[in-house]
């Protein structure tokens, strides 16, 4: 078992501050590292036994808090503020920022994202392909633009601000969305995805997760029976130890 320091990072870019955790094994030289985004109102405590898990076995880690992402994140900006697109900002700029790392491999960067974090890390993957290894994504929640074009058909729909589950949102993230399809903007990225989706998620229908494998030229999609949005302990171990197979038969 490898040894790693925990340690809390903080990244400016586009005049806010985002706050993160590193998880850094000790004694290696290079590592590879996966990048964990969250999903919608989550943070950097979300992948924290995934993180340790991983940089005792020699692959680094790093989670943080999406800005304006939580009621309870410790980075910059209002929940109002918060688009898909200021979060994609927001891991580009978490990249860039774990590039200059010298203990980390720059040929062996992974994203790992969660429900809204599995949108992102696509759209950025797509973007930045050239740097990233492979595409973990944990019931990615592309569904986003098709649910609320059809609660707000049109732009003068659109509210002010909108409460969801405790989470205010505001109207730029609705309209920077409107008549966005999603599917026209992944796909191309050619490394190797693996899906991770549960047959009863309430929250993502199943057939999103098919749609997007179909996508990918080099994609795997993992089917949980019995799990929704949001696994069980057993589904999560068996995702923590899918992903480390996922990182070890791709470096």
């Amino acid at each position: 078992m490898t040894t790693f320091k925990k340690q809390i990072i903080y990244i400016k870019h586009h005049e806010r501050t985002l706050y993160g955790i590193s998880y850094l094994p000790e004694n290696i030289e290079k590592c590879p590292i996966v990048i964990f985004s969250h999903g919608f109102n989550g943070n950097s405590t979300n992948f924290e036994q995934n993180s340790e898990y991983l940089a005792s076995k020699g692959i680094a880690t790093f989670c943080f808090d999406f800005c304006g992402g939580s009621v309870n994140s410790k980075s910059d900006l209002k929940t109002t503020e918060m688009t898909l697109f200021t979060e994609k900002e927001d891991l580009c700029a978490v990249i860039k920022t774990i590039k200059t790392w010298e203990n980390i491999d720059n040929e062996n960067i992974f994203l790992f994202g969660a429900s809204q974090g599995g949108v992102i890390s696509a759209l950025v993957a797509e973007e930045l392909k050239e740097d990233i290894k492979g595409l973990l994504l944990l019931f990615p929640a592309f569904c986003i633009p098709d649910d609320w074009n059809k609660r707000f058909p049109t732009i003068d729909s659109i509210p002010d601000i909108y409460d969801l589950w405790g989470v205010s949102l505001g109207r730029v993230f609705f309209e920077i969305i409107h008549d966005y399809d999603i599917f026209e903007h992944i796909g191309n990225y050619n490394k190797n995805v693996i899906i991770f989706h549960g047959d009863q998620d309430g929250i993502v229908p199943l057939e999103y997760g098919i749609k997007a494998a179909n996508l990918y030229r080099n994609s795997f999609i993992e089917v949980f029976p019995e799990e929704g949005h949001g696994f069980s302990e057993t589904g999560n171990i068996r995702v923590l130890e899918m992903t480390y197979d996922f990182v070890q038969s791709n470096i």
